[in-house]
């Protein structure tokens, strides 16, 4: 079995550096908004570039509270795209906005800024572009486009720590950038957490008391506010992994390099785009194939653990039915989420492992293409 993530090959590498620090924390009696989380906080603001980050439980809090902080509420619109994990839009909803679908760009899976300006009425608030798989989005058109309609801009950067837009960080450039730190990430802690970063003193002050009960001064409690505080021992595991996620982002683009190499023979195959000027962080190694259902079980079968991110675009679901955006209305999105599949990436992969992947899935889209008669 080669698994699309193998988190346990990362804990051998730096697992007595993690037990040290969670052990430290355990006797410190301190677990919560603690040493850790403030040094954190420092680390990463310096690793991406920005003055100010706040730690959070989850990215979907980091999406949620960036909305509060910028007083986005009911009867305001939220551009973003379908093509991407519901927490995005989940966020939107839960501060009682309406999100708006843009499409996205057929090779970059990210939101197409040519299409941005149609979507933008006099209810529009703010702009989400979600920097999927690690590829960062086209930041100058964004901005641009936002600054002409005094726009604000979120940037889901969940899936993105450490890429770049010419030559800067994604998660700076709008007015709050949001991080998950979900175990699978590329920066992952072992549980929960999220990062908010933002270079406005004001928003990181908002955000602070948003994620302690609305208050920024204890028991004083000045609007509505929620538990969102990542805690000391996820912080000091993060602190640990930090120290590597350039090695480890840097293993990452030479993987995809060389499924790229092991995949250029095959027509049927069309891999990863990068825009010019980007550093992409591959927190997924992200295919388009002929026949991707039936591949896809073929690979299971075959103990490759490929995945699909996502099966179904987010206008299409349930929890978006009352958006009566039906079928049709986003039709690269629409493709997509039938000819998309995952390669394990992560960075402890090996040479060999990826041969065998990129050797099976060639041979079975060759079995798929003769079942079908093609």
């Amino acid at each position: 079995m080669i698994p699309i993530l193998d988190s346990k090959r990362q804990y051998a590498k730096i697992g007595a550096e993690v037990e040290k620090a969670v052990c430290e924390v355990l006797r410190s009696g301190s677990y919560i908004l603690g040493p850790n989380c403030k040094a954190l906080e420092q680390e990463l603001a310096d690793f991406i570039g920005c003055k100010y980050t706040v730690g959070l439980n989850s990215g979907t809090d980091a999406l949620h509270l960036a909305l509060r902080a910028l007083d986005i509420g009911a009867g305001d619109e939220v551009i973003t795209v379908a093509f991407t994990f519901v927490a995005t839009t989940e966020a939107i909803g839960i501060v009682g906005a309406k999100p708006v679908f843009v499409d996205i760009d057929k090779d970059t899976f990210n939101l197409d800024a040519s299409k941005l300006e149609a979507a933008i009425t006099p209810k529009t608030k703010a702009i989400i572009p979600v920097h999927l798989y690690g590829q960062p989005c086209d930041m100058d058109k964004i901005m641009d486009i936002a600054k002409r309609h005094n726009l604000h801009v979120i940037e889901d950067c969940c899936q993105a720590i450490g890429a770049k837009f010419k030559g800067q960080m994604v998660g700076t450039f709008g007015d709050i950038g949001c991080y998950s730190f979900y175990p699978t990430k590329n920066l992952g802690g072992m549980g929960d957490g999220g990062l908010a970063t933002t270079n406005s003193e004001k928003l990181r002050d908002r955000m602070i008391a948003l994620r302690n009960h609305g208050g920024a001064i204890r028991y004083h409690h000045d609007e509505i506010g929620v538990n969102s505080r990542l805690d000391e021992i996820q912080a000091a595991i993060l602190r640990v992994k930090l120290n590597y996620i350039n090695e480890w982002n840097t293993q990452r683009r030479a993987h995809a390099a060389r499924y790229n190499e092991l995949l250029a023979d095959c027509a049927d195959v069309q891999t990863p785009k990068e825009l010019a000027d980007t550093y992409c962080v591959y927190h997924q190694y992200t295919v388009k194939i002929p026949n991707r259902d039936e591949v896809h079980k073929m690979l299971q079968e075959r103990g490759i653990g490929a995945m699909l991110y996502y099966p179904i675009p987010l206008h299409l679901q349930k929890v978006h039915e009352y958006l009566g955006v039906g079928r049709g209305s986003l039709p690269v999105s629409e493709d997509n989420t039938d000819m998309v599949i995952s390669l394990p990436m992560f960075p402890e992969l090996t040479d060999e492992e990826q041969v065998t992947v990129a050797t099976t899935l060639k041979e079975c889209i060759a079995l798929s293409k003769s079942k079908v008669g093609v």
